[in-house]
């Protein structure tokens, strides 16, 4: 599975803990590009990396169905983000759970955790458009 991330990744260094089968886990390092206040993430890295959770779950998710990069687009409709702590200065990882795939519309939800995956950092709820070439 080739999972095409935003160029925002790279900046965030970003790299995927891919599983057999299962959606992707991203792994976001803690470094002075992801710095808010002194030894928190900022919430804008947060949700850069939720939503880069999400567009791989989504594409996890097209491919498991049979469409490539090339037969189907995604577009992010809306993005809704809670926070419920904060992130502190160690490795985040997030995942995102499709849940509706249409022909025309999916629903995302994905989250971020530190030391817990039952414990988020952050949750976010995204809606897609899918252009299907």
């Amino acid at each position: 599975m080739t999972i095409g991330l935003p160029p925002y990744a790279e900046i965030l260094r970003v790299s995927v803990e891919a599983e057999d089968g299962a959606p992707p886990v991203l792994l976001m390092p803690f470094a002075d590009d992801v710095l808010g206040r002194p030894g928190f993430l900022h919430g804008g890295a947060i949700s850069g990396l939720l939503e880069m959770a999400a567009i791989a779950a989504l594409q996890h998710a097209l491919e498991a169905e049979g469409a490539t990069g090339s037969e189907a687009r995604i577009k992010p409709v809306n993005v809704t983000v809670d926070f419920m702590r904060g992130g502190r200065d160690k490795p985040t990882r997030a995942a995102g759970v499709v849940t509706r795939l249409g022909n025309r519309v999916a629903n995302v939800e994905a989250t971020a955790w530190q030391d817990e995956r039952e414990k988020p950092i952050a949750a976010a709820r995204m809606n897609y458009l899918i252009v299907r070439d």
